[in-house]
Order: structure tokens, then sequence, then C-alpha cells
């Protein structure tokens, strides 16, 4: 992977857009299994339901852990110096995640040169899904 550099990117930029295949029940019950996260409101349509749900829905982390592909996927995993994120609507089953990144604000901290990336994970139909923010160091 060739990392962006500090001296090549601006305030503005967007990071290569991550598209996923649309959330099914094999997705969710590989991600309760590799996450142990095996909430009943995710694999369990009679719980769902119980739950006055139409049907399970993805994990919020799910989403989450696409959002750090999309940063690993721009710059190494040992340059992210921080990643926040806020849930913002339910994942349901046929959504297609996107996620997306745009650099906001260029800085020095503690020594290095950073980046601070607006991220969110949104469904086919452009409505967020899950919003934050990451601060990622980047090379001079």
């Amino acid at each position: 992977m060739q990392a962006p550099r500090f001296d090549d990117v601006k305030v503005g930029d967007k990071l290569p857009p991550l598209a996923l295949p649309a959330i099914n029940r094999t997705t969710l019950a590989l991600y309760a299994g590799a996450s142990g996260d095996h909430n009943p409101i995710h694999v369990d349509i009679d719980f769902a339901r119980k739950s006055r749900m139409p049907d399970v829905f993805a994990h919020g982390m799910l989403s989450a852990a696409y959002l750090g592909r999309l940063l690993t996927g721009w710059a190494p995993q040992s340059a992210l110096r921080g990643l926040s994120v806020r849930f913002t609507g339910i994942t349901h089953l046929g959504n297609q995640p996107s996620c997306s990144g745009e650099i906001v604000e260029k800085f020095e901290a503690g020594g290095e040169k950073r980046v601070r990336v607006i991220v969110k994970c949104t469904n086919q139909f452009g409505e967020d899904k899950l919003v934050g923010e990451a601060v990622v160091a980047l090379s001079a």
C-alpha cells in the first residue's frame, strides 16, 4: 500500500470510498461468530419481532469495522491515532453499506503531522448509519 503523504493531501480531499455487499443473514452470523456478539436481536428473527422490529439487523460495530477498513485501506493501521463513532441509524437486511471519508483538518501534534478525517457509513439510499472522525498520522 502506498500511504498518503501529509504534503500531498489537502483539506477537502476524499478517501477512496469503500462499497460493500448488501447485508444478509450470513453476514450477520459470520460477524456474530467473529466478534463474539451473539445478541439475538441480530440473528434471531423471532426475538427481533418480539422486540418490535420487523427482522434482525446488523450489529452497529460491524459498520464501525467497515469504517476501520476504509481507513486502513487508505493508510496503514499503525498510522491511526484515533477513531470515534456515533451510531445514527439501523442497518437493515438488504442495506448496502458504503463508507466514505473527507479530510477536514491538517495539524501537528505529538511531533507528528496528522489529519482529521470525517467518516461515515451510509446505505444505498444515502441514509447515515454511522458517523465519526479519525485522526491519522502521515509522513511528510
